[in-house]
């Protein structure tokens, strides 16, 4: 079993280093695993919540830590990095993390709109105007061709929001652009363990949400499967998880991304 959804304590809200993570691995049966975490980013002015990612001069320990690990395991381990995406980073992400650090893959994983300086945290955006701009700006992210996935596509539906035309318009203008860009779209294992959100008649899993994975599952989209794990026992069984939530919808995930070393 594969998973490429992978965080450290370099996070600063994940528990362990790679060989944590690698050990359960090992035990849990996987086949290839992917280290994912936070990306760092250049100093500037930009909110870019400093205190959930490593500091750019740690990105070369934790490649280091990976690779260090990688050698007591018998499959394929992967150094990557999960980012958000503006144009201003573009650069960043091309010439650094893939070039100078030499990353096997990027994570798109949008947690954000930006706005000027400050970040709005999707969840809580509140107009269409502005999720709509989420939308576009994630859609110019895939096209990019940068990353290999997108992580948690439905995060907008994290802190409960009920699902309504508008909002399936818009996923459906996603779906069809990960389709368009032959990007894989994430069922994440971790969304299916955090605390239930919405109202007490209608309390629900913060993501992956059920109306997004039947679009997803009716336009026949590319799905992987990953764990997002954050606590090294749950970097196989979250992955497992998501598995199963794909079952429901007929959906045969991705079990490779194919990344060469």
């Amino acid at each position: 079993m594969t998973n490429y959804h992978t965080h450290t304590e370099l996070c600063h809200h994940a528990d362990g280093m790679p060989v944590d993570y690698l050990k359960y691995s090992m035990q849990d049966g996987c086949t290839e695993l992917g280290f994912s975490d936070h990306c760092p980013y250049p100093y500037d002015e930009r909110d870019t919540w400093p205190n959930v990612r490593m500091q750019p001069e740690q990105a070369p320990s934790y490649i280091a830590a990976i690779h260090k690990a990688a050698q007591d395991v018998s499959f394929p381990v992967y150094t990557g990095f999960e980012c958000e995406y503006a144009p201003c980073y573009e650069a960043w992400y091309r010439d650094m993390l893939l070039g100078e650090w030499k990353a096997d893959y990027l994570v798109l994983g949008q947690h954000w709109l930006p706005e000027g300086k400050n970040m709005i945290y999707a969840p809580t955006l509140s107009s269409m105007a502005d999720i709509r701009s989420y939308i576009k700006l994630t859609i110019q992210a895939m096209e990019t061709g940068l990353f290999a996935f997108l992580a948690h596509p439905d995060i907008l539906m994290a802190d409960g929001r009920s699902w309504n035309i508008e909002l399936e318009a818009m996923f459906s203008d996603l779906i069809d652009a990960a389709i368009s860009c032959r990007m894989p779209l994430e069922i994440n294992g971790y969304g299916l363990v955090k605390k239930a959100v919405g109202r007490s008649i209608n309390k629900r899993q913060p993501y992956p949400v059920d109306p997004f994975w039947e679009l997803a599952a009716k336009k026949h989209a590319t799905v992987i499967c990953n764990s997002d794990a954050h606590q090294s026992k749950d970097v196989i069984v979250n992955a497992q998880k998501a598995r199963e939530y794909a079952k429901r919808f007929g959906i045969i995930p991705l079990e490779s991304l194919q990344l060469t070393k």
